[in-house]
């Protein structure tokens, strides 16, 4: 990368100390090398996901005050700029790709190096802002309602936060594995959910969920908090509740009769990923940004989607 036509360096979000959004700096960092199957990606846009505000506040466990600096950002969309040794037979430079990443590297970066594992193309006509917003939240999605959540045609799956980033996508993968969904949204947003597909939509504030669903099969609670205790008690018996946040206690969960899966962090998959690319590509699944912010003002991105009410996906516009 020290040829004329790079620079050796790019432009990064960079984590040097825990605070609030104003601790973000945004910096250059050396631009890494692809080498084996990875390949070099020119990112064009970068998700803000709910995980990099508690990783800059410090309060997400994986990355400690000993792991500092960081480049922040786990899924991106771009072009690939090299390709390492082995990875020359699938991919080609210039070709367009959405990935998310792992937590080694951030993708809020002009530069980043994406494992052949991580990355898919993306669908045609389908613009780099939305792809870059599918990623983790995607994932997240995909892996807690089919993998942890085991949910399959026919059942019913109540989604709490169903207008947020996570919510708006497993509203619509859960319809598109031919579930039945309730989800619980803000009275602003019922239209929105619905929309994406959602059968039911309950305001969280106004209307008990209680009072209007049973028997559901698998819940996935984007909110935490008592909304996850008071899930509990829809559940069929044997019926399973996935959390993104800090779950029930077993024990309760056992009383009543239901399971509760274990904490997870969504890891990358590149074959889930590709599955999600086809169902965008069909037109089942839509990725909404509803803001977008230049990389230069990361801080008032963080500072956004911690207001809460965001409808969607926050994107950072790279490049």
């Amino acid at each position: 990368m020290t040829d004329a036509h790079h620079p050796n360096t790019a432009t990064a979000v960079r984590l040097t100390r825990f605070g609030d959004p104003q601790v973000l700096e945004v910096g250059s960092v050396p631009i890494p090398q692809a080498v084996d199957d990875e390949v070099l990606v020119r990112v064009r846009a970068a998700s803000v996901n709910p995980v990099d505000g508690k990783t800059r506040s410090g309060e997400f466990p994986p990355v400690g005050t000993s792991d500092l600096p960081i480049v922040l950002g786990r899924d991106l969309a771009g072009t690939i700029e090299a390709v390492g040794t082995r990875a020359h037979n699938m991919l080609s430079v210039g070709d367009r790709v959405f990935a998310h990443i792992g937590f080694d590297r951030g993708a809020q970066s002009e530069y980043v190096v994406v494992r052949a594992v991580e990355l898919v193309a993306v669908p045609e006509g389908v613009g780099f802002e939305e792809a870059a917003g599918a990623g983790l939240a995607a994932m997240t999605t995909w892996q807690g309602l089919f993998d942890h959540g085991g949910l399959t045609a026919g059942q019913t799956v109540l989604i709490h936060g169903g207008a947020g980033g996570v919510g708006h996508l497993a509203i619509q993968l859960a319809k598109a594995k031919g579930a039945r969904v309730v989800a619980t949204a803000s009275a602003g947003d019922l239209d929105f959910v619905r929309e994406l597909g959602a059968d039911e939509a309950i305001d969280h504030k106004g209307e008990r969920f209680e009072d209007r669903v049973r028997e559901v099969d698998v819940v996935l609670d984007l909110v935490g908090g008592e909304t996850g205790e008071r899930s509990l008690d829809v559940l069929r018996p044997g019926g399973i509740l996935v959390s993104t946040l800090q779950p029930p206690a077993e024990d309760l969960a056992r009383e009543k009769g239901v399971r509760v899966a274990p904490r997870w962090l969504a890891e990358p998959n590149a074959a889930q990923l590709g599955e999600i690319a086809d169902l965008i590509a069909a037109g089942k699944v839509r990725v909404v940004v509803s803001e977008t912010y230049p990389l230069a003002e990361v801080a008032a991105a963080h500072r956004r989607l911690e207001e809460g009410g965001v409808r969607g996906k926050v994107v950072l516009v790279v490049g």
